[in-house]
């Protein structure tokens, strides 16, 4: 059903679990990527993340975020919480979600088509992701262990 004019639709609802300390919990634009990414790299090492763990969980993100903005509509929501022994980020959009091929597509994107590699890469660093997607929009949930590796 078409939104009234003059509101704003909600961010897909997210179930976090009782025994968790919430980080971030933020909208954002093309305009607060950088910052955002700040963010989440400090709040995630200091939920105990750190060196290469770090780097990539955050990288991950980044990709994420990026997406959101380019294909989920150029703003999104990010929810980033410490659960005993990992650490989860959740990014949601109101895009157009995305397509059943591209879901199934498990391997590393062809180095000679561009795009494609934001999933992929989030999928490739992160311990665990999880995408909920449709045509009111997608969210999608990546973890890393802390203590791990």
């Amino acid at each position: 059903m078409p939104q009234p004019v003059g509101t704003e639709s909600r961010a897909p609802r997210t179930v976090v679990s009782i025994d968790t300390t919430v980080l971030i919990a933020e909208a954002f634009d093309q305009a607060q990527v950088t910052e955002l990414r700040h963010s989440v790299t400090s709040c995630a090492h200091a939920a105990g993340l750190d060196g290469q763990r770090l780097d990539d969980f955050v990288l991950a993100v980044n990709e994420l975020i990026s997406n959101a903005v380019r294909h989920g509509g150029g703003r999104g929501w990010l929810r980033l919480w410490h659960e005993p022994g990992r650490v989860v980020c959740e990014v949601a959009d109101h895009g157009r979600g995305i397509s059943a091929g591209r879901l199934g597509q498990r391997g590393r994107p062809a180095t000679d088509v561009p795009g494609g590699w934001g999933l992929w890469l989030a999928r490739e660093l992160s311990d665990a992701m999880d995408i909920d997607t449709g045509p009111a929009g997608t969210a999608v949930r990546i973890s890393a262990a802390v203590g791990a590796g």
